[in-house]
């Protein structure tokens, strides 16, 4: 099958969506599809800074993948101080597809985020005849939508002429759901994945054991939608109490900057070790570091860092939101807590620092099921099926494009948001 993959990122961008796209295409291949991958990528310093910017390296990209990537110069229109052109990008992934369809025709395409991407797929059928299907993977879902009329109507365009829509988890789904209107019956659950032999427990430790000095990880995107904000109170808080802890906060994004600030203002500047930028490769050493893994995050689409976590053996406190509690369960996996609620966090850390069975069983917990339920081989499996049943169908272009063009949509003032 020949198959075109619009990703919305990619490596080296920082990003839950460069791990999927990356590991859906080892496995396409690796079964014998013939894929291209058209990937945007920001170009310039105040993009770059934020994710990661610039081509796929060509050590990322699986042997048999062609890639076509596109700088995102609508988006870069805000270094400029003007509103993010999307349209602009949309058209760019379109003519792109239209020219490797020209040399060798598709017989899918696969979009990865609803917009930009999942819109330019839907003309791209339009205009080809190919059947299209779409990956809901986190802010597409949660707030593209809301933010504008231009964007809802795009968004339900998509929601609901795409050939299919894939999404990570029920609890998203009905988020969705809610939200904009969507029938329930219009998603297909895949869920998510990892790789359970990159990731591993740290040898010689056993799962659940912590050092003398206990660490606290946060590792992903740098975002104070994932929480690390609320991290760093609970634990000056816990500092504050006399407790002896490190904590590691491993990535780059929009808030690296705050993170550093509130570090400072807080006082831990001992106690709290940023490293920045992290490759996936370099991902397993890190969760080496830790003890603890902490994830207060707002809401995911599915959190591949959780799964890694879990990989890894390590104990869990997260939060009990959307695209977390499809995979973690208060008291049998980990520890959740409310979004934003510091004292909360603050006492589910003393609690798994304090309890070294607690940590035993939640970490031994996780690990097993990660390994059961959350491979990468399986959830390909599912991808598949998808395809299959979609190829030689006629795509829906019964839909409309949106009615205007909202130039104060607050994602075209920070578009890395989207």
């Amino acid at each position: 099958m020949r198959i075109a993959l619009v990703s919305r990122r990619y490596w080296p961008a920082v990003s839950g969506m460069s791990v999927y796209a990356e590991q859906m295409l080892t496995q396409l291949v690796a079964r014998g599809h013939d894929v291209v991958m058209v990937s945007q990528y920001r170009g310039d310093p105040a993009g770059t800074a934020i994710y990661g910017g610039g081509p796929p390296p060509a050590e990322r990209v699986p042997d048999g993948v062609e890639v076509v990537a596109l700088e995102s110069l609508g988006e870069q229109e805000v270094v400029g101080g003007r509103p993010a052109d999307f349209e602009r990008d949309v058209d760019a992934m379109v003519e792109a597809v239209m020219a490797a369809h020209a040399r060798e025709p598709f017989d899918l395409v696969h979009a990865q985020y609803a917009y930009p991407n999942g819109y330019a797929a839907l003309e791209i059928s339009r205009r080809t005849g190919v059947p299209n299907l779409v990956s809901i993977q986190g802010g597409d879902g949660h707030w593209v939508g809301s933010c504008c009329e231009t964007h809802r109507e795009a968004m339900e365009a998509v929601l609901d002429h795409a050939g299919a829509v894939l999404i990570g988890s029920d609890s998203f789904a009905d988020e969705v759901v809610g939200r904009l209107g969507t029938a329930r019956e219009r998603f297909t659950v895949v869920g998510g994945a990892t790789t359970t032999d990159h990731f591993v427990p740290r040898p010689g430790r056993a799962v659940g054991e912590v050092g003398d000095v206990p660490t606290l990880l946060f590792h992903g995107r740098v975002d104070a939608r994932k929480g690390v904000l609320v991290l760093l109170d609970a634990v000056a808080d816990l500092v504050a109490r006399g407790r002896e802890l490190r904590l590691v906060v491993s990535g780059v994004g929009p808030d690296t900057g705050a993170v550093a600030q509130r570090v400072l203002e807080l006082g831990l500047r001992d106690v709290v070790d940023e490293t920045g930028y992290c490759s996936y490769d370099e991902a397993p050493a890190v969760y080496e570091r830790g003890d603890v893994f902490v994830s207060p995050t707002e809401s995911e689409g599915f959190s591949n860092t959780v799964l890694e976590a879990m990989a890894t053996g390590l104990p869990i406190v997260s939060t009990a939101v959307v695209g977390v509690v499809d995979c973690l369960r208060d008291g049998e996996n980990a520890l959740l807590v409310a979004p934003q609620d510091v004292g909360a966090l603050t006492g589910a850390l003393e609690r798994i620092l304090d309890d070294a069975g607690l940590r035993a069983r939640l970490a031994t917990t996780a690990l097993a099921e990660v390994r059961e339920l959350w491979s990468w081989p399986a959830l390909t499996d599912r991808i598949e099926a998808v395809y299959d049943e979609l190829v030689g169908t006629t795509p829906d272009d019964g839909w409309s494009p949106p009615s205007g063009r909202d130039l104060d949509c607050r994602f075209r003032g920070a578009p890395h948001l989207l």
